[in-house]
């Protein structure tokens, strides 16, 4: 029997190419195998010229191909041995060129850190629930801080770090160390009591927390609840700078600043005496700008009150009005000069009238006034003379005495 080949439906035919990339998108579309921490022996381990890390994760029924890249190998703080146990974490994808999947690493460490990471994990996320992690609990830090306490080991690189960068940057801030081991497991009481003992100053002004890059057992210090609580529980605020910036620990989350290295935290927790001195330079241009127009205006302003002081100023008024009391001075000058005159004129015309009738015209034609000169009183009849009275007889030029000797009449 033959059937219709309209009704058969096409094979499709894959390339080697076109199926290793469908597997490998089927991979790397399953959110599980994008994040998955595996447990195995390594072996055939070996590091290419450009620092990648590649090696084969096994046990006793399967292999798995690994590759670890330059960025993420750095990182690594052990050397991975043929045969050592180990936790890698990563995704699993397709290397197309030889058509096998593998893992490509992001974090590899010794198996025995696992407990250490589960640990650390349930405390995290125990004290998170707690809120000890919110951005609200966070306390700033002072622009300008005075006393610096830092927590770390006194031979520790990170300390003489932290003090050249002081020392550079705000050689102003004291610095008060509170000395403490580090790691091991007497540090986590003795970072604590070390904390305390800052935190009940009441001039220290921030609490650096320090410490250099090291495996997660060397770290683990910052990773107990004691520290934990202990941080979060300063009333200053306190920064951690614990390892490198790929290290992260729970004092880092619990702290008021994280960051990513001892040197970066003493950077954050102090201003850079460089750009003060730019700021307040800028400042200082900027109000000595100020400053000039301020006068300038104060100055325009004065000089537009001097000028309204000069038009509405009493002194002009005295200036006009002496000057209208010199008119008046001279015009009553004019006026009383011209009444003189006419006073001289008339008193002229009265001299001259009373000249007329003066009796002294009168004595000058040759007439005299005779007087008794006993009495004054003038002769006006010859009875009033008797012989023998002396008389004084007065003429135009001059007066002189006579003695009467008889009488006519």
């Amino acid at each position: 029997m033959t059937g219709d080949r309209s009704l058969i439906s096409p094979i499709r035919v894959w390339t080697v190419s076109e199926l290793t990339h469908y597997i490998q998108g089927v991979l790397e579309e399953d959110a599980t195998l994008q994040d998955v921490w595996l447990s195995g022996e390594l072996s055939n381990v070996t590091r290419s010229s450009a620092g990648h890390l590649y090696f084969t994760l096994k046990d006793a029924g399967a292999a798995l191909s690994c590759v670890m890249w330059r960025a993420a190998a750095e990182r690594l703080t052990w050397q991975p041995k043929q045969g050592a146990a180990a936790l890698a974490r990563g995704h699993i994808s397709v290397y197309p060129v030889q058509g096998r999947y593998q893992l490509y690493v992001d974090h590899l460490q010794p198996a025995g850190l696992g407990d250490l990471h589960a640990r650390f994990e349930e405390l995290r996320d125990r004290l998170r629930a707690e809120g000890l992690f919110d951005a609200g609990r966070k306390k700033p830090l002072p622009p300008f801080p005075r006393v610096l306490g830092i927590v770390t080991s006194p031979q520790a690189a990170a300390l003489r770090d932290v003090l050249n960068i002081l020392r550079r940057r705000y050689p102003l801030v004291r610095v008060l160390l509170a000395p403490t081991l580090v790691q091991g497991e007497q540090a986590p009481p003795q970072i604590v009591a070390a904390l305390r003992a800052l935190d009940a100053r009441d001039d220290i002004d921030v609490i650096l927390l320090v410490r250099g890059g090291g495996s997660l057992e060397e770290l683990w210090a910052f990773n107990e609840e004691m520290v934990a609580r202990a941080v979060a529980a300063c009333r200053h605020p306190v920064v951690s700078g614990v390892g490198h910036e790929t290290d992260f620990t729970i004092a880092d989350f619990v702290a008021d600043l994280r960051a990513p290295t001892p040197s970066a935290a003493a950077e954050l927790s102090v201003p850079d005496q460089a750009e003060l001195r730019q700021r307040i330079g800028a400042w200082a241009g900027r109000l000595r700008g100020s400053m000039d127009r301020r006068l300038s205006q104060a100055r325009r302003a004065v000089e537009q009150q001097q000028r309204a002081l000069q038009r509405l100023s009493p002194q002009a008024r005295v200036n006009a009005c002496r000057q209208q009391v010199d008119d008046l001075c001279r015009r009553a000058n004019r006026a009383l000069a011209h009444s003189l005159t006419l006073r001289r004129s008339g008193l002229g015309g009265l001299q001259a009238r009373l000249a007329a009738l003066s009796p002294l015209a009168t004595l000058e034609r040759g007439y005299a006034i005779v007087r008794r000169a006993d009495s004054g009183a003038v002769v006006r009849s010859a009875a009033q003379v008797q012989a023998g009275d002396a008389l004084a007889i007065r003429v135009h030029d001059g007066e002189f005495g006579a003695v009467a000797r008889e009488r006519n009449g």
